[in-house]
């Protein structure tokens, strides 16, 4: 077999989760994705993408933005193009975070929620928060671009007790 490899192409982060039971606030899980440049790969992001954005050069974006977790199938969808990505970005950041109204949740206090990587048909990874459950955001992937300039996915899923801005600045950083 040749030690020749592609890498990443097309792909999608798939977040669920059940609705708040009834006559509860709604529970509100958002993707969102940090983009690193070469230059400075765990700094401050070149841009962030989560609900009514994207990225300057459409190669991220967000295809489904639910506030409730209600419908069937998918609640939220991040899409990467791993092949259209710019020569000078060398690392994307996704996580997930918690909006924390009107009262402090974490991922025990959500019903069922997951999280599937998939390029294609192919599942790269999932997870069901139970690692972090007591966690208000966690990052959930990252992806690398390879010395060879192929993409490759780190799987682990990191808690952070934070609020969605802080957690935006904080989920590029050096896990220690």
């Amino acid at each position: 077999m040749s030690g020749f490899s592609k890498g990443l192409d097309k792909v999608e982060v798939a977040l669920r989760w059940d609705p708040s039971p009834v006559g509860s606030p709604a529970h509100d899980l958002d993707v969102i994705a940090a983009v690193y440049t070469a230059s400075d790969p765990y700094g401050s992001p070149a841009y962030l993408v989560h609900f009514d954005s994207r990225s300057p050069d459409g190669t991220v974006y967000l295809s489904r933005d639910s506030t409730t977790g209600k419908g069937f199938g998918d609640d939220e969808v991040l899409t990467l193009e791993f092949a259209r990505q710019p020569d000078a970005h060398a690392r994307i950041v996704v996580g997930v975070v918690i909006q924390q109204r009107p009262d402090r949740l974490v991922f025990a206090d959500v019903a069922h929620p997951e999280v599937r990587i998939r390029e294609g048909y192919r599942e790269l990874a999932g997870d069901d928060f139970s690692s972090v459950a007591q966690s208000t955001a966690a990052t959930v992937a990252e992806f690398v671009r390879t010395p060879g300039g192929a993409w490759e996915l780190r799987q682990g899923v990191r808690g952070f007790d934070l609020d969605p801005d802080a957690f935006t600045a904080a989920m590029g950083a050096r896990a220690v």
